[in-house]
């Protein structure tokens, strides 16, 4: 599957590939785990007929940088972003973020002391109890995942990313989407992202949520089973002031399970807070 991050960003923990398209008001795409800027495919492109629109790989991810020592923390994302912002000149963009990319932009907002124009969250992690399922059998035991064979690894990543999407994902992507936590390296880099990524990271700006000022729009897929219903509403009672809209039959992967209503919720203006 064709999709290339030709620009890098060098930091103290390895390079971040970005790109940029289009020309107009400026937009960045934020992905989350176990997943890759590869999500923004199709998304990018057309946001790129009227915005100029930028997509990167977190450190660890994707066509980024993989390696022992990596500070991957939901804090150490969000210094990058940061950085990353500054780096291309953004003072006030759009951001639309999904799964711990929410954590992420929140991070980045809240406390790293960026600012944006407007703000898009789906299907994030966003703060509360979010430490469950896999993920938290994960944490507790690493050492145990980073042992499995190769096979049985390979099967239980494959299985994690068709458990995110309603619908199923069409020919290749699934194989995209796999082909980085592959091999004896992808293997211990997968396991290395998720053993880094904890709640304490999202503790620290819950507080500030309700002091959010400027427009946020919350979009939820209602069969979403890794971040279910529930956390959409936690997330709104959080910041009262975001729209919240529902998309049916869409499950985690709403840039898989409904692109066009994805698609139709981002070229409108969100609302100003009122």
């Amino acid at each position: 599957m064709d999709w290339r991050l030709d620009e890098e960003f060098q930091t103290p923990d390895g390079v971040i590939r970005w790109a940029a398209m289009g020309s107009g008001a400026p937009a960045v795409l934020v992905h989350g785990t176990p997943y890759s800027s590869l999500l923004w495919r199709d998304i990018a492109p057309a946001l790129a007929l009227t915005r100029k629109v930028f997509v990167f790989d977190h450190l660890g991810f994707g066509q980024s940088d993989q390696r022992e020592g990596q500070d991957l923390t939901l804090a150490a994302h969000a210094r990058n972003f940061s950085l990353l912002l500054d780096h291309w000149g953004l003072s006030r963009p759009s951001v639309v973020a999904h799964d711990i990319g929410g954590a992420v932009t929140l991070r980045t907002l809240l406390l790293e002391g960026a600012t944006f124009r407007d703000l898009t969250l789906f299907d994030v992690v966003s703060g509360g109890q979010w430490e469950r399922g896999l993920f938290q059998l994960m944490l507790r035991q690493a050492e145990v995942f980073r042992q499995l064979p190769g096979y049985a690894h390979e099967a239980l990543v494959a299985s994690h990313l068709r458990h995110a999407t309603h619908v199923g994902f069409r020919p290749g992507v699934l194989e995209a989407f796999l082909a980085p936590w592959q091999g004896p390296e992808g293997q211990a880099a997968f396991y290395r992202q998720y053993s880094q990524i904890r709640e304490a990271d999202t503790v620290e700006y819950e507080h500030l949520l309700g002091e959010i000022s400027l427009p946020v729009r919350l979009i939820w897929g209602r069969e979403d089973r890794i971040l279910p219903p529930p956390y959409a509403e936690w997330l709104h009672e959080k910041i009262p002031h975001a729209e919240l809209h529902w998309i049916d039959a869409a499950g985690h992967l709403l840039q898989e399970d409904a692109p066009a209503q994805l698609m139709a919720h981002l070229t409108a203006k969100p609302a100003a807070p009122g």
